[in-house]
């Protein structure tokens, strides 16, 4: 079966596989979202295909993106992180992805997952988003500037509008697959 992908996803083997297994497909396994958040917010200003081709290096320093452990790590965590050459080593990214792990734990103690959060701005169903071959998706949308400002709202770091459309379409939130 031939897959129709956009060019992005021609780049390179990693990100046809990532396009062709991962990416716009509804998530709604919480250790998944949480890890395709972080990965978001590290991959501000950078491509994607950076962030990805660490995905290993990041999965060993953040514990498999397990929210319970990542919620207790402390200042030496930090450092451990900033200096570990196989993830970017930025501290507000690092700083964000801890930060946001309390959070989620925190949706956690008043008994609310945090697929239930992420879902229930999209009611529960994917959003369709109609994209032509060789057209560009939108940076980001008057949904995810909305989703953005309620994010920060509810406490989550390095969330702004652009972070956030690129993870609603990460994890199938918005269906923009060819």
């Amino acid at each position: 079966m031939q897959i129709n992908r956009p060019a992005w996803a021609n780049a390179s083997v990693a990100m046809q596989d990532y396009y062709d297994h991962y990416w716009g497909f509804p998530v709604h396994d919480e250790r998944f979202l949480f890890e395709m958040l972080s990965l978001e917010a590290f991959q501000a200003g950078l491509s994607w295909a950076t962030i990805w081709q660490r995905r290993a290096g990041f999965e060993r320093a953040f514990r498999d993106f397990q929210i319970d452990e990542v919620a207790t790590f402390n200042a030496q965590d930090v450092e451990r992180l900033l200096d570990d050459p196989e993830i970017i080593r930025n501290r507000r990214k690092i700083e964000a992805v801890i930060h946001n792990a309390r959070v989620i734990t925190g949706l956690h103690t008043a008994g609310q997952t945090f697929d239930d959060y992420v879902w229930h701005f999209v009611d529960y169903q994917p959003q369709r988003l109609i994209v032509k071959v060789g057209a560009a998706l939108p940076a980001q949308t008057d949904q995810s500037r909305q989703i953005a400002r309620q994010m920060k709202k509810d406490g989550l770091a390095f969330v702004g509008p652009t972070t956030v459309y690129s993870f609603m379409t990460a994890v199938g939130l918005v269906n923009a697959r060819l």
